[in-house]
Formats: structure tokens, sequence, C-alpha cells
């Protein structure tokens, strides 16, 4: 028992194994606790300072995901062209100081509303460029067989945050106010910057940069719609993107407007859907294949779950329901991710990136402030049955696009 358990152990975090990849998850650990402490806290300040608007809630989601849309694509061409560790320090960097901006506003007595969404929107151009070079830079730290655990434990790392980063954040909030979550996002960035500067260059597996020529982003466009184990899983999520990964407007108007919770138990339950996510995403770490699937049986676990949280009777029943949401979710999320990196080119791997990105994040500013109109005008769980109904959409999309066994005449 003990051997298969060791066994078991060591087929799931065999990428920690590489040290470039340990400096990576211990920065990006530390940091994406961090930044759930300004998403929550940006979320609820907006309903604090609007009396509960959702609109508001879903406009703050649209300036914050809007700059993705906007220049992802062309965010993924620097990707393919730029050295990825020092791209991503000079982004992280700028991440930074937006958070400290957002510090310093939540510390005067009456924040203008304004001002947060400007703060916000120049986080998201920072976003923009900064997830397509990480994900990209995932898969030259690690050999090529490792690629699928890396990334499956990447998102771990991101999914764990959630456990800590709400849950902390409602803490702050109750006792020392706004202004000290932001602050000490601003600082957890000292750590991923010092992970990436303490790397070993020579130890990158680095792929060639793509040369600089006209119509680069088209050719991204027009590579993955040639190739249907890319194209059938952006078009999934561009439909899961933009109606169903929207927890930051609907949770929060779901806690607390149909159950009349207060704001801290709204961070526990975000908490409870990050535990489901984590054990989703250690279990895709032992996977060493991932297909179209795989992400359409992610896809189908995450509409019944948005279905079923949006019929409870409870906040009670609310709970374990989260946690399944929450498996289901990181379920579709790194079978999407790993099937774009491990089967797009390398030379494209950063313009396919930024397209899923695009669909995902930038899809956002879209479904942000529709999802905040739904809840405000049919409350929270009609939000979750359209999510859930995308989701089984998107679920449909790729059951047709599965590949078929050949027939042979008789």
């Amino acid at each position: 028992m003990l051997q298969r358990t060791r066994t078991a152990s060591s087929e799931t975090f065999r990428s920690m194994k590489f040290r470039n990849f340990r400096l990576f998850f211990v920065g990006q650990l530390v940091s994406q606790v961090g930044n759930w402490l300004t998403l929550v806290a940006q979320a609820l300040l907006v309903l604090h300072i609007t009396d509960g608007n959702g609109i508001a809630v879903g406009v703050l989601t649209a300036a914050q995901f809007l700059p993705v849309l906007l220049l992802g694509a062309w965010a993924g061409l620097v990707a393919d062209r730029k050295d990825k560790r020092r791209l991503l320090l000079v982004v992280q960097a700028v991440a930074m100081l937006q958070s400290f901006v957002l510090a310093a506003l939540a510390f005067t007595d009456s924040p203008p509303l304004i001002a947060i969404y400007a703060v916000a929107m120049a986080g998201g151009v920072a976003t923009a460029f900064d997830n397509p070079a990480r994900r990209a830079f995932v898969v030259e730290m690690v050999p090529e067989t490792h690629v699928q655990n890396a990334v499956s434990l990447n998102s771990a790392l991101m999914t764990s945050s959630r456990l800590v980063g709400p849950a902390l954040a409602g803490l702050l909030i109750a006792t020392v106010g706004y202004g000290w979550c932001f602050a000490l996002d601003g600082i957890s960035y000292i750590a991923v910057l010092i992970g990436l500067w303490r790397m070993d260059p020579l130890q990158l597996r680095r792929t060639r940069p793509a040369p600089a020529k006209k119509g680069q982003v088209r050719e991204g466009i027009r590579y993955a719609r040639s190739v249907p184990e890319l194209w059938v899983p952006l078009t999934m999520m561009a439909l899961i993107g933009t109606f169903a990964f929207n927890f930051s407007v609907v949770m929060p108007l779901y806690v607390t407007k149909t159950f009349d919770a207060s704001a801290t138990t709204f961070t526990i339950l975000f908490s409870i859907i990050s535990l489901g996510s984590v054990v989703g995403a250690l279990l895709s770490a032992r996977r060493t294949t991932v297909g179209i699937k795989d992400v359409t049986a992610g896809a189908l676990m995450f509409g019944v779950s948005m279905l079923a949280l949006a019929a409870a009777p409870s906040l009670a029943v609310s709970f374990p329901l989260a946690i399944f949401m929450g498996f289901a979710s990181i379920v579709f999320m790194t079978t999407s991710t790993a099937i774009v990196q491990m089967r797009a080119a390398p030379e494209m791997r950063g313009r396919v990136l930024a397209l899923q990105a695009i669909v995902f994040l930038g899809s956002t500013p879209i479904g942000g402030p529709i999802l905040g109109a739904v809840c405000e005008a049919f409350g929270a769980r009609m939000g979750f049955v359209v999510g859930g109904v995308a989701a089984l959409g998107a679920a449909g999309l790729g059951w047709n696009a599965r590949p078929r066994p050949s027939v042979v005449p008789a």
C-alpha cells in the first residue's frame, strides 16, 4: 500500500524534479494566492460601493478582461517572437505596480468607481501578455513527455491558490479592510520575480522564435482552424468561457442575495469550489494522453454540476455541489489546455494559446455584463442555469466532433 502511494505520488509530481519548474511553481503559488486576494476584494469592493449592483460587478469583470479580447492575438505573437522568461519578468513587474495602485485607491475613504475600473483594465493588459507567455513557457521547462503532467500541476497550482486566497481575502476585509488585500498581492509578486530571475536559461527547452513578417496573427488563426483537435476545443472554450466561467459575477450574488449570507460566506464557498478543482487537477496530472473525448467529458460534468447548483435548496446543499463543480471545471480546463499545448506546432504555440485566452478570458467582457444583467433581472440561480446550458451545448459540439472508428466494407 505504501509503495503504491509512493508510486502514485511520484507519477503525479514527476515534473517537480526539474529545478526551473520548481522555481516557477513555488513563485507562482505565492503570487496566485495574492492574485485571488485582488480578484475577490475587487468584486466585493464594487458590490460595497454600489450597494450590491450586479451589473456593476459585470462591468468590472469586463474591464478586467477586455484587453485580453483586444490584445490577445498580438500578445500571442509577441510570446512566439520573444524570450518568454524575460517577457514574464516585465509583465509581472507591471502587474505588481497595478496591485499597489489599487491598494492606494482602497485606502482612501471613498474610492471612485471609475478609477477602480481603469486600474482593473490596466491589469487586464498585463494579463493579455502574461497568459500566452506563461502557459507556453511551461512547455519549455520540462521534456515533451512531461508536458501533460506540467500543465496539470500548473492548473493544480492555480486552483489550490483559490483555497487560500478567497478565504484570506474574506478575513482581511472583515478585519483590516480592502486595501491590505491589494497591498499583499503586490508584495506576493516578489516571489514570482525571484523565481524567474534564478532560473537557469541553459536548461530551458526553448523553441525557435517566429521570424517577423506580415500576417502572422492571421496565420495563427488559419493554422488553428486547419487542425480539428485544436479548433473544436477552442470553440467549446468560447461557449464555456463566455457563459459558464464567470464565477466572479454569479457567485457573490448567489451567496449574498439568494441565501442572504455574508461576504465571508462567499469567500468560503469559493474556497470549497477550489478544493474540488485541486482534486481534479491532481487526477489529471497522472494522464499521459488527452483527446477531444476527454474535453467533452469535462464539459458535460461541468454543465450538470452548474444546473445542480442552480437548483440547490439551501446553502448547506450548495457546499458539496460546489466541490463537484470545481472538480468538473478544472477537468475541462486542464484537458482543453493540454490538448492545445501538446498538439500545436512549437512555432505556433504562443498564438494558439493566445486564441484560447481570447475565447476564455477575452469572452468575459461579453459574458460578464450579460450574466450580471441576467442575475439582476431573474436572480443568481438563472446565472448558473445559463452557464450550465452553455457547457452542455459545448459538450454536444465535442461529441459530434469526436473521431469515429473507420468502417471496413464487408
